[in-house]
């Protein structure tokens, strides 16, 4: 995800990191070159064209517009939607943390104290590797004992597997009578929770928009764009390349953000900024427990990219 402070209105208008124009810009040169060639050729290759004029274009322009509006809710509310899991993750974390050190019965820098917010940090890493599909052994072993990571090393859903290592944590705890039943269920809401963001991060991973309505909305965008050169070149002349690709810029610019944000784990540009965020709740644990909280490996000061 791109992080920037905020610009005056110049220079905004020349901001190419985080932008979708680097995405676009050969869709764009291949539009103008195709306008120059329909100016140029106009009257001399193509004497019967199909009588097209701005008015169906104004029309279309309107509906295609709402059509894509609707798109680009639709993706930005699974943004959100991951956005909001993962700020629940952050606050159910440090409501763990805060059980395991005051309520558990363990001193607070007993060895089992420090296992257990191990166990949310690794937790919280599993998630994002399994998110993104990525191999998550290396930030489990720096967390880990060995034999837990080997345990766990060829589970699908580590994350529910470092759960199931929390609850047999709480159970013997409760054993050794160091916590009451009351508080052994106020764990085990926030690990239901736990499992809740799980459950909702997975439905957003798993459950993309329609293939058939993305193949739908991207034909008809550029088939538009594609057909604009011939609908103003009798009105616009030579213009008609500058006006054609603006007015191109923003419906393809739309819909490659909407393509770009419906994966809201992924690792481009604009995606949710999951290794931030990591550091983040792993940052606010590690305080919470009194252990040496590691230096930020990011500076958000300028634009950088923090996926």
């Amino acid at each position: 995800m791109i992080v920037r402070k905020n610009e005056n209105w110049f220079r905004m208008l020349f901001i190419w990191d985080g932008s979708v124009l680097p995405k676009i810009l050969p869709r764009l040169i291949l539009l103008f070159i195709l306008s120059v060639s329909i100016v140029f050729l106009k009257g001399t290759v193509f004497h019967f064209k199909i009588p097209l004029n701005p008015a169906p274009f104004t029309l279309f322009g309107i509906a295609l517009a709402l059509f894509l509006g609707f798109r680009n809710n639709a993706s930005y509310d699974r943004f959100w939607e991951a956005r909001k899991l993962w700020g629940a993750l952050l606050n159910d974390t440090r409501s763990l943390a805060r059980q395991a050190i005051v309520l558990s019965g363990y001193p607070p820098d007993s060895k089992e104290t420090t296992l257990f917010i191990n166990y949310l940090i690794s937790f919280v890493y599993a998630l994002k590797h399994q998110l993104r599909q990525t191999d998550a052994l290396e930030d489990l072993r720096k967390r880990l004992p060995e034999a837990l990571v080997t345990k766990i090393s060829g589970a699908i859903f580590k994350p529910v597997m470092l759960m199931k290592e929390m609850g047999l944590w709480i159970k013997e705890s409760r054993d050794e009578n160091r916590m009451d039943s009351i508080i052994q269920v106020a764990f085990d809401d926030n690990l239901g929770k736990l499992s809740d963001i799980i459950g909702g991060c997975e439905r957003v991973a798993s459950t993309p928009i329609p293939y058939t309505y993305r193949v739908l909305l991207h034909r008809t965008v550029y088939v538009y764009c594609f057909l604009l050169p011939f609908g103003f070149v009798d009105s616009l002349g030579w213009f008609t390349p500058l006006i054609v690709t603006f007015i191109a810029y923003t419906f393809v610019a739309l819909e490659a953000i909407a393509d770009e944000i419906e994966e809201p784990f992924g690792l481009e540009s604009n995606d949710l900024a999951l290794n931030a965020m990591t550091f983040m709740i792993e940052t606010t644990l590690l305080e919470i427990s009194g252990q040496p909280v590691p230096e930020s490996p990011i500076n958000t000061n300028h634009g950088y990219t923090l996926n």
